[in-house]
């Protein structure tokens, strides 16, 4: 597994301009809030008997997957994404229960994709999960340590991963260059 550095890092070199950064406090939650949504309208039931003593859905589960993911990467940031991502589930199940639940996920995670390519033309830089699928995960996570770092937390790895994301940046422009 690649270390938060490194994956903050690649996430960064793409994630350069302010108007980008900005776009992307919008959109990343839109999105995530509308996959939620749609993976809460996937039931899993688990039970003992023939009644379920537990219900889980893939929301649930997958909270609880990635928040172990995010453990693993950063305990620290991690907190603040369970505070983030808990709310998140909650009410993404609450509007699962209604009727048109899965426009609404479509409709919201459509607008949540606009508005994240408008901050890449600003940036003039693709999205990072293009390369790497991972980076899917790693844009709440790069948020995260984007609060953190506006509240003057966690300096030490913002010191870290901006010059690693400025160098993979110039690697990347040099590429574009030389094609």
């Amino acid at each position: 597994m690649k270390s938060a550095e490194e994956q903050l890092s690649t996430y960064k070199s793409v994630h350069l301009n302010p108007k980008n950064i900005k776009t992307h406090f919008v959109g990343i939650p839109l999105i995530i809030w509308s996959l939620f949504l749609l993976l809460n309208l996937i039931p899993v039931n688990f039970a003992i008997s023939e009644d379920p003593v537990i219900t889980f859905n893939v929301a649930t589960i997958f909270t609880v997957g990635v928040l172990i993911y995010y453990v693993f990467l950063h305990a620290r940031l991690a907190v603040g994404l369970a505070l983030f991502i808990i709310p998140v589930l909650y009410t993404s199940s609450l509007v699962a229960q209604t009727s048109n639940a899965l426009w609404i996920a479509l409709a919201v995670f459509f607008v949540g994709w606009v508005i994240q390519f408008i901050g890449h033309h600003y940036e003039k830089a693709k999205p990072a999960f293009v390369d790497d699928l991972n980076q899917l995960l790693i844009g709440p996570f790069f948020l995260m340590a984007e609060v953190y770092f506006m509240l003057g937390m966690e300096k030490k790895l913002l010191a870290d991963i901006t010059p690693m994301a400025r160098d993979k940046r110039r690697a990347i422009e040099a590429a574009k260059k030389s094609t």
